[in-house]
């Protein structure tokens, strides 16, 4: 069976509702998916990235993982593996990383600049795009890729 792809846009217009969009998407979660997050640096990943942690019971302060690639989150309902690309050029340092485990892994992988590897993103079981709409707003595509 084949579902069609879905898209959903929500405004928020602080940190603390963009977290607490993160903790409603928490809901639709489970282990295996991969979340790729797409945006500008402040734009809002890390504070959904809060939200997503919140909801699932995660232990832990949740930061951006920007030095150090990976932050593994235990304690709720399922491991949360907080990755940032930021600092990956291409596929091989994501092996060389050993970052595929976590990726395809038992737990709930959210990639941080995850449209640097177009090859990774078509794996994504949720596409969330991050815009500014103002100084403090945000305006958040929620994409839903097609499965088969």
């Amino acid at each position: 069976m084949s579902m069609k792809e879905s898209i959903e846009v929500y405004k928020t217009e602080s940190p603390e509702e963009t977290e607490a969009l993160g903790e409603q998407i928490s809901e639709e979660l489970s282990e295996g998916d991969c979340v790729g997050l797409i945006g500008e640096l402040g734009s809002g990943k890390t504070h959904f990235v809060r939200g997503l942690a919140k909801g699932l019971g995660s232990k832990g302060f949740i930061k951006s993982p920007s030095f150090t690639i990976i932050n593994i989150y235990d304690g709720g309902r399922a491991p949360l593996f907080h990755i940032d690309l930021y600092r990956i050029s291409n596929i091989e340092e994501i092996y060389e990383a050993g970052l595929e485990e976590y990726i395809y892994g038992k737990g709930i992988s959210v990639i941080e600049w995850a449209d640097k590897l177009p090859s990774l993103l078509r794996e994504c079981t949720m596409i969330v795009r991050f815009s500014y709409s103002g100084e403090t707003g945000r305006t958040i595509h929620v994409e839903r890729p097609a499965s088969n």
